[in-house]
């Protein structure tokens, strides 16, 4: 009886596609049954920006503190009083506004069609807060934050993040240090959107000045600060019609 060969390169090339095929299976049953999960993770947490930059925050005097996962639902629903959905001239009243992808819209706006911009209305202490997500491009891939204001476009509260800036420099745009300076900055200047730039060398380190569209940069990431100005200006520049009807 001859002996069977598996060394020969159509076993190999068998096993191979075999092995191809289970694993990729294995890794399409986990991704389904991981879905729920995943998708209620990402709920939890763009609810939780939005609350954050309203001042709905477990922050101490140093360290960001998010509201804990069990207690977003509750305090978004209490605090949060509209969503919206700015398209062109038609606006309109939507509970999913939050899972708008702003990357999907931010294409489909360069490709000519109408961009959907999401809009959160909250009320905190008998104050109105507007509150916007924006995404940008830093150093080396993608930024994105939330930004809230007052019906003057003066900004009450921010948090920016990142997906792969540099640790100790770009990263550090989501540190109290930074985005706490932006709390009070007008972006108007004159009745004209002027954002926000994020500035090497500014002459007002301590951030006292809230009427010159600019805070502080952070050393070694200037790149990252450019993105985060650029993202700033581009993003919530789209709001203005919104905010002069409000006049």
């Amino acid at each position: 009886m001859s002996e069977k060969r598996t060394d020969n390169n159509t076993y190999t090339i068998l096993f191979a596609v075999i092995m191809v095929l289970v694993v990729g299976v294995l890794l399409a049953f986990t991704a389904s049954s991981l879905r729920p999960k995943i998708d209620e993770n990402k709920r939890i947490e763009k609810q939780q920006n939005i609350l954050y930059v309203m001042g709905v925050n477990e922050n101490n005097e140093t360290n960001i503190g998010f509201i804990k996962p069990n207690e977003v639902a509750n305090k978004f629903n209490k605090y949060i009083k509209k969503q919206l959905i700015i398209e062109g001239d038609k606006i309109v009243e939507d509970n999913n506004a939050y899972l708008i992808d702003i990357k999907k819209e931010q294409t489909n706006a360069k490709q000519g069609k109408i961009r959907k911009l999401p809009l959160f209305i909250g009320e905190k202490d008998g104050k109105t807060f507007y509150i916007v997500p924006i995404m940008g491009k830093g150093l080396w891939d993608a930024i994105w934050g939330y930004v809230s204001m007052d019906e003057n476009m003066v900004v009450q509260g921010a948090f920016f993040d990142h997906k792969g800036e540099t640790p100790g420099l770009g990263a550090n745009i989501k540190q109290r240090y930074f985005i706490d300076d932006f709390i009070g900055e007008n972006l108007m200047n004159d009745g004209v959107f002027k954002g926000i730039s994020v500035v090497k060398g500014n002459n007002d380190p301590k951030n006292e000045d809230k009427n010159d569209n600019e805070v502080d940069a952070i050393a070694g990431a200037t790149i990252t600060g450019d993105g985060v100005s650029a993202m700033i200006k581009s993003e919530l520049k789209l709001y203005v019609p919104y905010f002069k009807k409000l006049k």
